[in-house]
């Protein structure tokens, strides 16, 4: 994204972070962003902003640590993540998310493909999943792959629920659809 930064890049009149807390909010009791650097930047969004408790920027896996270090905090059992490029996110995520069988970790997916940072969470994990940042491991599916992980597949949509962003044409992609 040129250096910028991403979640506060302009997307449909707002920036991608506003469009993805729209989604989510109806759907959670509370929301964090996870973010390194000057916390002053989301003032604006009167949320709680997060940083990862693993140094030297590991990547989602720690976002996702931090984030049931935040909900623990609440006192809550579970946490659901989402990246701040996918502003598409399915009105029912988090319901569809819960009712998956099991008691794991829930992970969405569409057109065949897992999207490894939009999922629920079991903070009980949360120790075993600081050790294995601590080992060195980065890949969020790698933890996933280790638990009771639940697949809930979404239906196909244009754009995809789960469109992410990753680069300038990527944003102009999908601002034009």
């Amino acid at each position: 994204m040129g250096g910028g930064d991403k979640a506060l890049c302009q997307f449909r009149g707002t920036t991608l972070i506003a469009a993805v807390i729209a989604r989510l909010s109806p759907q959670v009791a509370g929301i964090a962003i996870n973010a390194g650097g000057d916390p002053a930047r989301y003032a604006s969004f009167g949320l709680p902003v997060v940083a990862d408790s693993i140094p030297e920027q590991p990547g989602p896996l720690a976002g996702i640590l931090a984030a049931m270090d935040w909900a623990a905090a609440k006192g809550a059992e579970t946490v659901v993540t989402a990246p701040c490029d996918t502003p598409f996110l399915p009105a029912d995520l988090v319901a569809r998310l819960f009712d998956s069988p099991g008691g794991g970790i829930v992970l969405a997916a569409s057109a065949g493909r897992t999207h490894p940072t939009v999922g629920l969470w079991p903070v009980s994990l949360r120790t075993q999943l600081r050790n294995l940042l601590l080992s060195g491991e980065r890949k969020v599916l790698a933890f996933a792959d280790r638990q009771d992980t639940m697949i809930v597949e979404y239906p196909p949509t244009k754009p995809d629920s789960f469109s992410n962003i990753n680069t300038a044409a990527d944003l102009a992609a999908l601002v034009a659809l």
